[in-house]
């Protein structure tokens, strides 16, 4: 699908030329897929030419992975805080309630960025190479090794239940609601039934005790 409007052509600034591919890519990415991207489109839509957009990404594979790498570090940054400071990050310190609050804020202001992050990441061969992956799952496992955590948590599938979430909500609160305030109101919603969902669960183990069996029965299948 072209791209029938450009932006006007930028001063050379090597960083801002990048940033503005990468943009426009995003753009591109969330309307079309990474099935549907260019880098002449990607250039088009960036306001620069082909041969520029050619010199700081040599393919439009390479492109897409740079794209989804900008992704990450930009919702690291805006989730988790500064990465040089990862090693710092103590389980027992990490405000659970900040970081979910954070993270859907993000989602909801940026729904085409995580997206795009979130279809690239489940269909990666290894997805521990993005950072935000790496860390947001990590922090779960190494959360899921203390005595906080309720026994045999599911790493993977638990953070790909929590991201999944957080990037759908979205969704339904763009068309359930009008203007930024009404939005806010229902991530502060799916922030609360998250933040519950982690201390109380929904079922009462005693109103289902053959439940708490299968779920123990099924806990060996974890790496299969």
């Amino acid at each position: 699908m072209a791209v029938k409007q450009a932006r006007a052509r930028r001063p050379r600034d090597p960083q801002a030329t990048r940033a503005a591919i990468l943009e426009a890519s995003c753009s591109l990415l969330a309307k079309d897929g990474p099935e549907g991207i260019s880098l002449s489109e990607v250039a088009l839509l960036a306001g620069v030419n082909r041969g520029t957009a050619y010199q700081h990404f040599e393919t439009r594979e390479k492109l897409i992975e740079e794209t989804v790498a900008w992704v990450s570090d930009k919702m690291y940054r805006a989730v988790l805080g500064d990465p040089a400071d990862a090693e710092k990050r103590e389980v027992a310190n990490v405000d659970m309630a900040d970081v979910t609050n954070r993270l859907a804020c993000f989602a909801m202001e940026n729904p085409e960025l995580c997206r795009i992050w979130l279809l690239q990441i489940l269909s990666a061969p290894e997805p521990s190479a993005d950072p935000f992956w790496r860390e947001y799952a990590g922090s779960i496992g190494r959360f899921a090794q203390t005595d906080m955590a309720q026994p045999n948590i599911d790493v993977e599938v638990f953070s790909i239940l929590t991201l999944a979430g957080n990037f759908l909500w979205p969704v339904w609160a763009r068309s359930q609601s009008h203007g930024d305030e009404a939005r806010q109101h229902l991530s502060k919603r799916f922030v609360r039934e998250m933040l519950r969902l982690s201390l109380y669960g929904t079922v009462r183990p005693e109103t289902q005790p053959g439940l708490a069996h299968k779920v123990e029965g099924t806990a060996s299948v974890k790496g299969v």
